[in-house]
Protein backbone atom coordinates (compact mmCIF):
# COMPACT_ATOMS: atom_id res chain seq x y z
CA UNK A 1 0.00 0.00 0.00
CA UNK A 2 2.98 2.49 0.99
CA UNK A 3 4.29 1.61 -2.34
CA UNK A 4 1.10 2.48 -4.19
CA UNK A 5 0.51 5.78 -2.09
CA UNK A 6 4.24 7.20 -2.95
CA UNK A 7 3.45 6.11 -6.98
CA UNK A 8 0.05 7.87 -6.83
CA UNK A 9 1.93 11.26 -5.70
CA UNK A 10 3.51 11.08 -9.16
CA UNK A 11 0.42 10.83 -11.05
CA UNK A 12 -1.34 13.74 -12.63
CA UNK A 13 -4.62 13.43 -10.05
CA UNK A 14 -6.94 16.15 -9.57
CA UNK A 15 -5.82 18.47 -6.98
CA UNK A 16 -9.54 18.42 -4.87
CA UNK A 17 -8.94 14.45 -4.36
CA UNK A 18 -5.49 14.01 -3.42
CA UNK A 19 -5.80 13.71 0.09
CA UNK A 20 -8.48 11.34 -0.31
CA UNK A 21 -8.14 8.42 1.33
CA UNK A 22 -10.48 5.34 -0.22
CA UNK A 23 -13.85 4.92 1.81
CA UNK A 24 -14.60 1.39 3.73
CA UNK A 25 -14.95 -0.13 6.14
CA UNK A 26 -12.66 -2.59 7.87
CA UNK A 27 -13.16 -6.14 6.20
CA UNK A 28 -11.41 -8.64 8.68
CA UNK A 29 -12.06 -12.49 9.22
CA UNK A 30 -13.53 -12.34 12.66
CA UNK A 31 -16.23 -14.79 14.15
CA UNK A 32 -18.26 -11.89 14.51
CA UNK A 33 -18.69 -9.16 12.03
CA UNK A 34 -21.12 -6.59 13.50
CA UNK A 35 -19.52 -3.14 11.24
CA UNK A 36 -21.88 -3.12 8.19
CA UNK A 37 -25.24 -3.25 9.15
CA UNK A 38 -26.20 -6.17 7.05
CA UNK A 39 -28.65 -8.48 7.64
CA UNK A 40 -27.58 -11.13 9.83
CA UNK A 41 -30.04 -13.82 8.07
CA UNK A 42 -28.93 -16.13 4.88
CA UNK A 43 -31.65 -16.58 2.12
CA UNK A 44 -33.55 -19.51 2.82
CA UNK A 45 -33.11 -22.70 0.38
CA UNK A 46 -36.20 -21.67 -1.27
CA UNK A 47 -35.52 -18.13 -2.24
CA UNK A 48 -31.99 -19.67 -3.05
CA UNK A 49 -33.02 -22.13 -5.29
CA UNK A 50 -34.99 -19.40 -7.57
CA UNK A 51 -32.82 -17.49 -7.70
CA UNK A 52 -30.29 -20.25 -8.98
CA UNK A 53 -33.37 -21.46 -11.37
CA UNK A 54 -33.83 -17.50 -12.40
CA UNK A 55 -29.81 -17.18 -12.50
CA UNK A 56 -29.61 -19.88 -15.02
CA UNK A 57 -32.22 -18.78 -17.53
CA UNK A 58 -30.50 -15.45 -17.79
CA UNK A 59 -27.07 -17.04 -17.94
CA UNK A 60 -28.22 -18.25 -21.33
CA UNK A 61 -28.37 -14.95 -22.77
CA UNK A 62 -25.31 -12.97 -21.76
CA UNK A 63 -23.71 -12.65 -24.74
CA UNK A 64 -26.74 -9.88 -24.99
CA UNK A 65 -26.88 -6.38 -23.68
CA UNK A 66 -29.36 -6.24 -20.59
CA UNK A 67 -32.20 -4.21 -20.42
CA UNK A 68 -30.81 -0.58 -20.46
CA UNK A 69 -33.28 1.38 -18.40
CA UNK A 70 -34.31 -1.99 -16.44
CA UNK A 71 -37.98 -1.56 -16.59
CA UNK A 72 -39.24 -4.51 -15.78
CA UNK A 73 -37.35 -3.83 -12.21
CA UNK A 74 -38.22 -0.25 -11.90
CA UNK A 75 -42.08 -1.40 -11.93
CA UNK A 76 -41.76 -4.11 -9.16
CA UNK A 77 -39.90 -1.69 -6.88
CA UNK A 78 -42.48 0.73 -7.98
CA UNK A 79 -45.20 -1.91 -7.14
CA UNK A 80 -43.24 -2.72 -3.26
CA UNK A 81 -43.09 0.96 -3.00
CA UNK A 82 -46.31 1.41 -2.97
CA UNK A 83 -47.92 -1.04 -0.71
CA UNK A 84 -45.43 -0.07 1.87
CA UNK A 85 -45.57 3.22 1.87
CA UNK A 86 -49.35 3.86 0.16
CA UNK A 87 -48.26 6.12 -2.23
CA UNK A 88 -49.06 4.79 -5.62
CA UNK A 89 -46.17 4.66 -7.60
CA UNK A 90 -45.73 3.83 -11.17
CA UNK A 91 -42.44 2.56 -13.34
CA UNK A 92 -41.75 5.99 -14.64
CA UNK A 93 -40.77 7.57 -10.74
CA UNK A 94 -38.48 4.87 -9.73
CA UNK A 95 -34.52 4.49 -11.08
CA UNK A 96 -32.02 1.92 -10.07
CA UNK A 97 -28.41 1.45 -10.06
CA UNK A 98 -25.66 -0.48 -8.24
CA UNK A 99 -26.72 0.33 -4.55
CA UNK A 100 -27.76 3.74 -3.26
CA UNK A 101 -24.36 5.08 -3.68
CA UNK A 102 -24.71 4.96 -7.63
CA UNK A 103 -28.44 6.85 -7.36
CA UNK A 104 -26.36 9.31 -5.00
CA UNK A 105 -23.11 9.90 -7.56
CA UNK A 106 -25.79 10.17 -10.89
CA UNK A 107 -27.91 12.76 -8.38
CA UNK A 108 -24.91 14.91 -7.64
CA UNK A 109 -23.73 14.12 -11.57
CA UNK A 110 -27.27 15.99 -12.20
CA UNK A 111 -27.83 18.82 -9.82
CA UNK A 112 -24.06 19.09 -8.46
CA UNK A 113 -20.64 19.63 -9.81
CA UNK A 114 -18.14 22.27 -10.31
CA UNK A 115 -19.64 25.71 -9.21
CA UNK A 116 -21.83 23.92 -7.08
CA UNK A 117 -23.35 23.37 -3.43
CA UNK A 118 -24.11 20.09 -1.10
CA UNK A 119 -25.23 20.43 2.24
CA UNK A 120 -25.95 17.65 5.34
CA UNK A 121 -26.63 17.32 8.90
CA UNK A 122 -23.70 15.87 10.54
CA UNK A 123 -22.79 13.52 11.72
CA UNK A 124 -24.65 11.49 8.88
CA UNK A 125 -23.56 9.34 6.10
CA UNK A 126 -20.25 9.97 5.24
CA UNK A 127 -20.30 9.16 1.64
CA UNK A 128 -22.42 11.75 1.11
CA UNK A 129 -19.47 14.26 1.59
CA UNK A 130 -17.28 11.95 -0.04
CA UNK A 131 -19.57 11.39 -3.54
CA UNK A 132 -20.04 15.09 -3.64
CA UNK A 133 -16.38 16.23 -3.46
CA UNK A 134 -16.00 13.31 -5.77
CA UNK A 135 -18.21 14.80 -8.34
CA UNK A 136 -16.72 18.50 -7.91
CA UNK A 137 -19.18 19.54 -5.80
CA UNK A 138 -18.70 21.60 -2.92
CA UNK A 139 -19.36 20.21 0.30
CA UNK A 140 -21.53 22.25 3.17
CA UNK A 141 -21.78 20.73 7.33
CA UNK A 142 -24.29 21.82 9.11
CA UNK A 143 -24.97 20.40 12.72
CA UNK A 144 -27.35 18.09 14.36
CA UNK A 145 -28.93 18.78 17.82
CA UNK A 146 -26.91 17.19 21.18
CA UNK A 147 -29.12 14.24 20.87
CA UNK A 148 -27.98 14.19 17.33
CA UNK A 149 -32.09 14.92 16.15
CA UNK A 150 -32.53 17.49 13.85
CA UNK A 151 -35.66 20.65 14.29
CA UNK A 152 -37.34 22.51 11.60
CA UNK A 153 -35.67 26.02 12.37
CA UNK A 154 -32.26 24.90 12.41
CA UNK A 155 -32.47 23.42 9.48
CA UNK A 156 -34.38 25.66 7.79
CA UNK A 157 -31.75 28.51 9.02
CA UNK A 158 -28.58 26.48 7.59
CA UNK A 159 -30.37 26.30 4.34
CA UNK A 160 -31.49 30.04 3.90
CA UNK A 161 -28.08 30.94 4.79
CA UNK A 162 -25.89 28.81 2.21
CA UNK A 163 -28.92 28.12 -0.36
CA UNK A 164 -27.64 24.95 -1.60
CA UNK A 165 -28.44 22.71 -4.51
CA UNK A 166 -28.60 19.76 -3.03
CA UNK A 167 -30.17 19.04 0.81
CA UNK A 168 -29.39 15.32 1.93
CA UNK A 169 -31.62 14.14 4.73
CA UNK A 170 -31.01 10.54 6.33
CA UNK A 171 -33.97 9.07 7.74
CA UNK A 172 -33.09 6.84 9.88
CA UNK A 173 -29.81 8.15 10.43
CA UNK A 174 -26.18 6.53 9.66
CA UNK A 175 -24.62 6.54 12.04
CA UNK A 176 -26.74 7.75 14.77
CA UNK A 177 -30.10 5.98 13.87
CA UNK A 178 -32.11 8.56 14.67
CA UNK A 179 -35.38 8.93 12.46
CA UNK A 180 -36.34 12.35 11.06
CA UNK A 181 -40.01 13.80 12.17
CA UNK A 182 -41.71 14.62 9.13
CA UNK A 183 -42.11 17.94 9.88
CA UNK A 184 -38.22 18.77 9.48
CA UNK A 185 -38.84 17.06 5.95
CA UNK A 186 -41.44 19.30 4.96
CA UNK A 187 -39.81 22.38 6.75
CA UNK A 188 -36.65 22.03 4.62
CA UNK A 189 -38.16 21.03 1.25
CA UNK A 190 -40.60 24.23 1.78
CA UNK A 191 -36.92 26.09 2.28
CA UNK A 192 -34.36 24.42 -0.45
CA UNK A 193 -33.62 26.27 -3.61
CA UNK A 194 -33.05 22.89 -4.95
CA UNK A 195 -33.13 18.98 -4.63
CA UNK A 196 -33.23 17.89 -1.35
CA UNK A 197 -32.72 14.17 -1.19
CA UNK A 198 -33.89 11.66 2.04
CA UNK A 199 -31.98 9.02 2.36
CA UNK A 200 -34.27 5.89 3.52
CA UNK A 201 -31.62 3.00 3.53
CA UNK A 202 -32.75 1.84 6.68
CA UNK A 203 -36.37 2.60 6.28
CA UNK A 204 -37.41 -0.91 6.62
CA UNK A 205 -36.50 -1.22 10.09
CA UNK A 206 -37.90 2.33 11.75
CA UNK A 207 -40.81 1.85 14.12
CA UNK A 208 -44.43 1.35 13.06
CA UNK A 209 -46.14 3.90 11.67
CA UNK A 210 -42.80 5.94 10.53
CA UNK A 211 -43.80 8.11 7.53
CA UNK A 212 -41.75 7.74 4.64
CA UNK A 213 -40.90 10.98 2.34
CA UNK A 214 -42.12 9.05 -0.29
CA UNK A 215 -45.71 9.82 0.56
CA UNK A 216 -44.92 13.65 0.06
CA UNK A 217 -43.28 12.95 -3.66
CA UNK A 218 -46.73 14.00 -4.77
CA UNK A 219 -46.27 17.70 -3.51
CA UNK A 220 -42.64 18.20 -4.19
CA UNK A 221 -41.25 17.54 -7.80
CA UNK A 222 -37.55 18.80 -6.35
CA UNK A 223 -37.82 15.29 -3.72
CA UNK A 224 -35.76 12.35 -4.43
CA UNK A 225 -35.96 9.33 -2.19
CA UNK A 226 -33.49 6.72 -2.22
CA UNK A 227 -33.46 2.88 -1.16
CA UNK A 228 -31.29 0.31 -0.90
CA UNK A 229 -31.91 -3.38 -0.84
CA UNK A 230 -28.67 -4.08 0.78
CA UNK A 231 -29.94 -3.78 4.44
CA UNK A 232 -33.28 -5.51 5.38
CA UNK A 233 -33.69 -7.57 2.04
CA UNK A 234 -30.58 -9.13 3.29
CA UNK A 235 -28.83 -8.79 -0.51
CA UNK A 236 -25.52 -6.28 0.50
CA UNK A 237 -23.90 -8.86 -1.84
CA UNK A 238 -25.80 -8.07 -4.92
CA UNK A 239 -25.49 -4.51 -5.04
CA UNK A 240 -29.33 -2.91 -5.40
CA UNK A 241 -29.91 0.76 -4.76
CA UNK A 242 -32.94 2.75 -6.23
CA UNK A 243 -35.19 6.20 -5.85
CA UNK A 244 -38.54 7.17 -6.20
CA UNK A 245 -38.87 10.83 -7.75
CA UNK A 246 -40.65 13.12 -10.34
CA UNK A 247 -40.79 11.29 -13.85
CA UNK A 248 -38.84 14.35 -14.57
CA UNK A 249 -36.26 14.03 -12.09
CA UNK A 250 -35.86 9.73 -13.26
CA UNK A 251 -35.70 11.05 -16.98
CA UNK A 252 -32.74 13.55 -15.62
CA UNK A 253 -31.10 10.19 -14.13
CA UNK A 254 -30.81 9.10 -18.20
CA UNK A 255 -28.19 11.85 -18.82
CA UNK A 256 -25.69 10.91 -16.74
CA UNK A 257 -26.13 6.67 -16.05
CA UNK A 258 -23.35 4.84 -17.82
CA UNK A 259 -25.10 2.48 -20.43
CA UNK A 260 -25.98 -1.30 -19.61
CA UNK A 261 -25.39 -0.32 -15.99
CA UNK A 262 -27.21 -2.61 -13.95
CA UNK A 263 -25.87 -6.13 -15.17
CA UNK A 264 -28.98 -9.33 -16.30
CA UNK A 265 -27.94 -10.81 -13.53
CA UNK A 266 -28.25 -8.33 -10.76
CA UNK A 267 -31.31 -7.40 -12.41
CA UNK A 268 -32.74 -10.92 -11.71
CA UNK A 269 -31.79 -11.38 -8.57
CA UNK A 270 -33.81 -7.67 -7.01
CA UNK A 271 -36.93 -9.35 -9.55
CA UNK A 272 -36.89 -12.64 -7.54
CA UNK A 273 -36.25 -11.24 -4.51
CA UNK A 274 -39.04 -8.76 -4.21
CA UNK A 275 -41.54 -12.08 -5.63
CA UNK A 276 -40.27 -13.17 -1.87
CA UNK A 277 -40.22 -9.63 -0.13
CA UNK A 278 -42.32 -11.16 2.54
CA UNK A 279 -39.93 -14.01 3.31
CA UNK A 280 -37.10 -11.95 3.37
CA UNK A 281 -38.40 -9.15 5.34
CA UNK A 282 -39.77 -11.21 7.65
CA UNK A 283 -36.59 -10.95 10.33
CA UNK A 284 -37.23 -7.10 10.09
CA UNK A 285 -39.55 -7.21 13.26
CA UNK A 286 -37.08 -9.38 15.02
CA UNK A 287 -34.40 -7.22 14.59
CA UNK A 288 -36.71 -4.30 15.41
CA UNK A 289 -37.04 -6.25 19.18
CA UNK A 290 -33.25 -7.22 19.44
CA UNK A 291 -32.33 -3.52 18.77
CA UNK A 292 -34.63 -2.08 21.86
CA UNK A 293 -33.46 -4.97 23.83
CA UNK A 294 -29.82 -4.17 23.13
CA UNK A 295 -30.41 -0.41 23.75
CA UNK A 296 -31.77 -1.05 27.08
CA UNK A 297 -28.74 -3.40 28.12
CA UNK A 298 -26.35 -0.73 26.49
CA UNK A 299 -27.78 1.83 29.14
CA UNK A 300 -27.58 -0.55 32.26
CA UNK A 301 -24.23 -0.83 31.22
CA UNK A 302 -24.11 2.94 32.05
CA UNK A 303 -23.20 4.04 28.55
CA UNK A 304 -24.55 6.65 26.29
CA UNK A 305 -26.98 5.48 23.44
CA UNK A 306 -28.25 7.11 20.91
CA UNK A 307 -31.63 6.40 20.18
CA UNK A 308 -32.18 3.66 17.34
CA UNK A 309 -35.02 3.25 14.16
CA UNK A 310 -32.31 1.31 12.10
CA UNK A 311 -30.83 -2.33 12.38
CA UNK A 312 -27.39 -0.77 14.55
CA UNK A 313 -27.05 1.19 17.70
CA UNK A 314 -24.24 3.88 18.48
CA UNK A 315 -22.85 4.15 22.06
CA UNK A 316 -20.36 5.48 23.65
CA UNK A 317 -18.68 7.76 25.26
CA UNK A 318 -15.46 6.00 25.43
CA UNK A 319 -12.16 8.23 26.32
CA UNK A 320 -10.22 6.21 23.83
CA UNK A 321 -12.68 4.66 21.85
CA UNK A 322 -9.79 3.05 19.57
CA UNK A 323 -9.09 1.15 22.38
CA UNK A 324 -12.60 -0.41 22.90
CA UNK A 325 -12.58 -1.24 19.32
CA UNK A 326 -9.41 -3.00 19.37
CA UNK A 327 -9.78 -4.67 22.83
CA UNK A 328 -13.35 -6.14 21.22
CA UNK A 329 -11.77 -7.21 18.02
CA UNK A 330 -9.59 -8.94 20.29
CA UNK A 331 -12.46 -10.94 21.80
CA UNK A 332 -13.40 -11.70 17.89
CA UNK A 333 -15.91 -8.84 17.56
CA UNK A 334 -15.78 -6.59 15.07
CA UNK A 335 -17.93 -3.36 15.65
CA UNK A 336 -17.49 0.13 13.77
CA UNK A 337 -15.64 3.41 14.57
CA UNK A 338 -17.55 6.00 13.26
CA UNK A 339 -19.28 8.70 14.24
CA UNK A 340 -18.63 11.71 16.41
CA UNK A 341 -15.67 10.91 19.12
CA UNK A 342 -16.07 8.43 21.52
CA UNK A 343 -18.30 6.83 19.97
CA UNK A 344 -18.55 3.47 18.58
CA UNK A 345 -21.44 1.65 16.22
CA UNK A 346 -22.59 -2.13 16.65
CA UNK A 347 -24.88 -3.53 14.08
CA UNK A 348 -27.86 -6.03 15.43
CA UNK A 349 -27.01 -9.47 14.45
CA UNK A 350 -28.62 -13.00 15.33
CA UNK A 351 -28.99 -13.62 18.60
CA UNK A 352 -25.50 -15.45 18.94
CA UNK A 353 -23.44 -12.65 17.51
CA UNK A 354 -25.74 -10.28 20.13
CA UNK A 355 -24.76 -12.44 22.72
CA UNK A 356 -21.07 -12.60 21.83
CA UNK A 357 -20.77 -8.73 21.36
CA UNK A 358 -22.15 -8.71 25.25
CA UNK A 359 -19.81 -11.15 26.46
CA UNK A 360 -17.00 -9.14 24.21
CA UNK A 361 -18.30 -6.10 25.97
CA UNK A 362 -18.83 -6.80 29.45
CA UNK A 363 -15.40 -7.88 29.85
CA UNK A 364 -14.06 -4.94 27.97
CA UNK A 365 -15.19 -2.47 30.53
CA UNK A 366 -14.26 -4.49 33.19
CA UNK A 367 -10.54 -4.42 32.27
CA UNK A 368 -10.71 -0.86 30.11
CA UNK A 369 -9.89 1.32 33.17
CA UNK A 370 -9.39 4.69 32.03
CA UNK A 371 -10.11 4.11 28.46
CA UNK A 372 -13.50 4.18 29.29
Amino acid sequence: MTDAVTGRADLPIRDDLRDLTPYGAPQLAVPVALNTNENPYELSDRIAADLAAAIAEVGRGLNRYPDRDAVELRKDLADYLSGATGQALTADAVWVANGSNEVIQQILQVFGGPGRTAMGFEPSYSMHGIIARTTATTWLSGARDKDFGLRPAPAVAAIREHRPDVVFLTSPNNPTGTALPPDVIEAVLEAAPGMVVVDEAYAEFARPGTRSAVTLLSEHPRLIVTRTMSKAFALAGARVGYMAASPAVVEAMLLVRLPYHLSAVTQTVARVALEHAADLLGAVGELRADRDALVTWLRKKRLKVADSDANFVMFGRFEDRHAIWQDLLDHGVLVREVGPPGWLRVTVGSPDEVEAFKTALTEVLRTSGGKR
